[in-house]
């Protein structure tokens, strides 16, 4: 490991206001928002809901609230930040006279709980006097008292500091000395800490972690100037920090208890990768049968697929922010709209293990579940909330429900989506071995997609040429060009379930005001025939 000079680690460190770190360099939560027994939580959110009953409100719930997030960054020898933050509050949110009404308060007392319930029930009745059409909550179950955690092993808030600055340290390390010139690396850990209650009968208590470990290696060709990076093929996922396990293959393979990455042989792989992207040769540009990893797909699919299949987009809620969407109602009702060929099957999960998504219920109290998408290629579903499925003539909210702080109203978000693997028994070796003229393509590159979801572009990191069944050398400045519709019927194989991984967004936008969340998307190896390949260096003149 390079060694880090007190001085250095010193000069990069930042610490948010809340939050300590011990002279050990292990970390401290502190003050009032050390967490509160369930009891105390389920006593403060009857307040709010008994409140909000004799205020007017025909529905009403509330959600306290406490929200750690951590984030450690280092560049070659240095650290170049440390930040720890914690949010404690609550939100409520009811209806009265058939309109939400929502109010939040840092202030988690009985008597600041009373205060945000009244508020929240005033502005809903003020907003009634704008409402055109009552608001229609579909039936949910009450569950009564219960919860979850997600099931990690070590949680990552509890493991010091100065660990994570060694890893990291040892990462940057191995990529060096495999030639890279520069190298910023990181570790972010979120836990959200969530109690929900609601006049429906549901007392859920939540624990959920996520972990991100991610790195940039650049390499450099001093006689020229030209440089060329290789970003890491970690999966976000949520797990604790047994994630970071040395000596498990390649990022994102399953193993006992969920995932695991080994960013050290990783980085030093990236090393390697990076130089050899300085010689690569430039692609042509023409159609070409594309083979896709899972590290480099999620990502298609997150914009193409997970996106226009939100059914706020689809109503057009998010028009003025992030568009709308292609796959409008009247496509759904024909039940006959061709999404993709009979290869492409898309589910939705809330309870996929190891995935970003995964929860016990969602900030509706509805109980996480899993429902088809896109089935043998055909629209047959959307994503939506306990206000929304009405509309689809359904009874029960899909659970995707979400705010991203007790602060945020909750509102549609997207869940985990995923495309299916195949059913046939094939290696990620054996599609290749079928491919005459192809480029294999590794991890998540720039993108551009338009506003209904429709038209994109898509790069990636790590280019290989396949010709007559085999990977024959590296290409660079790669992008492919295609809409929807198109691209998702020129699927011809996808490897079986063992070649399945997990990657996804640590930090998806949307809304307004906005609000980020997490989400994953699984698949296979998966070959898409006949498919438009520019060259980006070509193309920019």
């Amino acid at each position: 490991m390079i060694p880090m000079l007190r001085r250095d680690f010193l000069g990069g460190t930042s610490l948010a206001a809340g939050a300590l770190l011990l002279p050990d360099g292990s970390r401290v939560w502190n003050g009032s928002l050390t967490p509160i027994p369930t009891a105390d939580k389920k006593a403060l959110a009857d307040v709010g809901l008994h409140t909000a009953r004799r205020a007017g409100a025909t529905y009403a719930d509330v959600r306290i609230g406490r929200y750690l997030n951590q984030s450690v960054s280092t560049r070659e020898r240095r650290v170049q930040g440390i930040f720890n933050s914690e949010s404690y509050g609550v939100g409520i949110r009811v209806i009265a006279n058939g309109t939400w009404g929502f109010a939040a308060s840092n202030e988690v007392t009985a008597e600041g709980v009373a205060r945000a319930a009244t508020q929240a029930v005033a502005i809903a009745k003020a907003n009634s006097r704008l409402q055109t059409e009552p608001v229609q909550l579909a039936p949910v179950k009450s569950w009564g008292e219960v919860s979850w955690k997600t099931p990690i092993i070590k949680n990552a808030m509890d493991v010091p500091i100065q660990e994570k600055v060694d890893l990291l340290m040892s990462v940057n390390a191995a990529a060096m000395t495999g030639g890279a010139r520069f190298i910023n690396s990181s570790i972010g850990v979120v836990n959200e800490q969530k109690y929900f209650a609601s006049t429906d009968g549901t007392y859920a208590d939540q624990d959920v972690h996520r972990i991100w470990p991610t790195f940039s290696v650049t390499a450099t060709d001093p006689a020229s100037g030209r440089f060329q990076t290789r970003n890491s093929l970690s999966a976000p996922v949520g797990l604790g920090y047994e994630y970071l396990q040395a000596g498990s293959g390649r990022p994102g393979t399953t193993a006992l208890y969920g995932l695991r990455y080994d960013m050290l042989e990783d980085a030093t792989l990236a090393a390697a990768q990076a130089q050899e992207k300085l010689s690569a040769r430039s692609v042509d540009a023409g159609k070409w049968d594309l083979v896709l990893d899972p590290t480099h797909l999620f990502l298609t699919i997150h914009e193409s697929v997970g996106h226009p299949l939100e059914l706020d987009r689809v109503l057009g809620y998010e028009a003025n922010y992030a568009g709308t969407s292609f796959a409008t109602l009247d496509k759904w009702r024909t039940g006959k709209f061709n999404f993709g060929n009979t290869l492409v099957n898309f589910v939705a999960d809330r309870t996929e293990a190891g995935s970003l998504g995964e929860i016990g219920w969602d900030d509706e109290g509805v109980k996480s579940r899993r429902w088809d998408l896109v089935k043998e290629g055909i629209l047959v579903n959307y994503q939506a909330i306990r206000d929304q499925v009405h509309i689809l003539g359904e009874k029960e909210s899909h659970g995707c429900c979400y705010a991203d702080s007790w602060e945020s109203v909750q509102f549609q978000r997207m869940p985990n989506v995923s495309l299916q693997p195949g059913s046939v028994p094939m290696t990620q070796a054996e599609m290749i071995a079928g491919v005459d003229k192809g480029i294999l393509i590794y991890g998540r590159g720039s993108y551009s997609i338009d506003q209904q979801r429709y038209n994109f572009q898509f790069g990636g990191q790590l280019f290989y040429q396949i010709r007559g069944g085999k990977v024959v050398g590296m290409l660079n400045d790669v992008a492919y060009q295609s809409n929807t519709q198109e691209f998702w019927n020129s699927v011809t194989a996808s490897c079986d379930r063992r070649d399945y991984r997990l990657n996804g967004s640590f930090n998806d936008g949307k809304g307004q005001p906005g609000q980020s969340s997490a989400v994953s998307h699984g698949c296979a190896t998966t070959r898409f025939n006949g498919v438009n390949v520019i060259n980006t260096a070509r193309s920019l003149g």
